[in-house]
């Protein structure tokens, strides 16, 4: 790894450990009365009690790779601090523990980030009451989808360009919705093509998590987009494609404790991901039968699952996934050539090595 190389990831891992401090900040502020808090009843435990658990939930962790492309996006264009990055930040990762808190409902997760999902937290608290643990479970997911947007409106910011922030992330967070929709029919396809899982992809993860942050990042630092939007596209979806393509691999072939939860959940919850269309594909009918009795069963045991990785393993299916992954990443890293000359090279260097790091790591 080149220096430039070295000192980005040394400014992510600053980003990273910033951000998380800012975070809990704002997250203790909501419930501050001495402060710009948010406004819950005073009576009755279940309002503190959803802000309790999307805190948690959100401060457990994850790799903040949205905060990360949001800083080095605006570092593209200027190496001065930038107003409306830090609400920018806080935004797109209340968004995503919206997406998560709802995700592990469709999916009936126990567990995410290592601990418990809050639909099972809410399932603890109410053991005898499942109807009022999911519907809490529900409310909770959609309250940390307001937050995200009111941080934005209330940031300290130029009206302007609060709005042009705010319209970027509401434009999102539908794109996503609508990507839950599509990733529900995918799994109604017995073996959906890889058009339509791109497409899945595309909308359920790409646009909130690559896309959005680069435009934020960009429009935090005054950068005209129109430009460069269709380039900013093609980057996002390359690397959105890689990065699914990744992450699919590692639930059937990676390690549990790395990842935070267990393994296998696409194939217990029959979820038609890339690696499972690629088994799909390769299967004959005994390991087909294996494979079809294993989709879906939420009771499928670490044998069967050993079973279906040594199908995958014996057909290949494991280096045909991280073959595809590494061409996504090159597409992507490819699109930053165009930035060389345009914006500053230290931000260029780290979009140019972001998709590579994204098809090896390991959680």
């Amino acid at each position: 790894m080149n220096d430039a190389i070295t000192a980005a990831w040394r400014r992510a891992a600053g980003h990273q450990r910033r951000f998380d401090a800012r975070f809990a900040t704002y997250l203790d502020s909501l419930t501050d009365p001495a402060g710009s808090g948010l406004e819950i009843p005073r009576l009755g435990t279940f309002p503190a009690r959803a802000l309790e658990l999307v805190r948690e939930l959100s401060l457990r962790g994850g790799k903040r790779l949205r905060v990360i492309l949001l800083h080095e996006a605006a570092a593209l264009v200027t190496d001065e601090d930038v107003p409306g990055l830090d609400e920018a930040a806080i935004s797109i990762e209340l968004l995503q523990t919206h997406g998560l808190i709802h995700d592990d409902i469709i999916d009936d997760a126990p567990t995410r980030r290592g601990g418990p999902s809050t639909y099972y937290a809410y399932r603890h608290d109410f053991p005898d009451r499942p109807d009022t643990a999911l519907a809490l479970a529900v409310l909770a997911g959609d309250l940390a989808a307001f937050l995200a947007g009111r941080v934005l409106l209330t940031a300290p910011l130029p009206p302007d360009r609060a709005l042009a922030m705010a319209a970027v992330h509401a434009d999102t967070a539908a794109a996503t919705v609508a990507g839950q929709f599509l990733d529900l029919e995918r799994d109604f396809h017995p073996a959906p093509d890889t058009g339509l899982l791109h497409e899945v992809t595309e909308y359920k993860s790409t646009r909130y998590s690559i896309l959005a942050p680069l435009r934020m990042g960009l429009l935090a630092a005054g950068a005209d987009l129109t430009p460069y939007d269709a380039e900013l596209r093609r980057y996002a979806t390359a690397l959105g494609i890689a990065n699914q393509i990744h992450d699919d691999w590692l639930d059937l072939f990676g390690d549990p404790e790395a990842l935070g939860k267990p393994v296998g959940s696409d194939i217990r919850s029959g979820r038609r991901s890339y690696a499972v269309r690629a088994l799909l594909d390769v299967c004959d009918e005994s390991e087909r039968k294996l494979l079809d009795a294993a989709l879906g069963d939420p009771g499928c045991d670490e044998d069967t699952l050993d079973r279906v990785r040594g199908i995958a393993r014996a057909h290949g299916v494991d280096r045909r996934l991280r073959a595809d992954a590494d061409h996504h990443a090159r597409r992507a890293a490819d699109q930053t050539a165009a930035w060389d000359g345009r914006w500053r090279p230290e931000a260029v260097a780290f979009f140019a090595h972001m998709p590579a790091w994204s098809v090896t790591r390991d959680r």
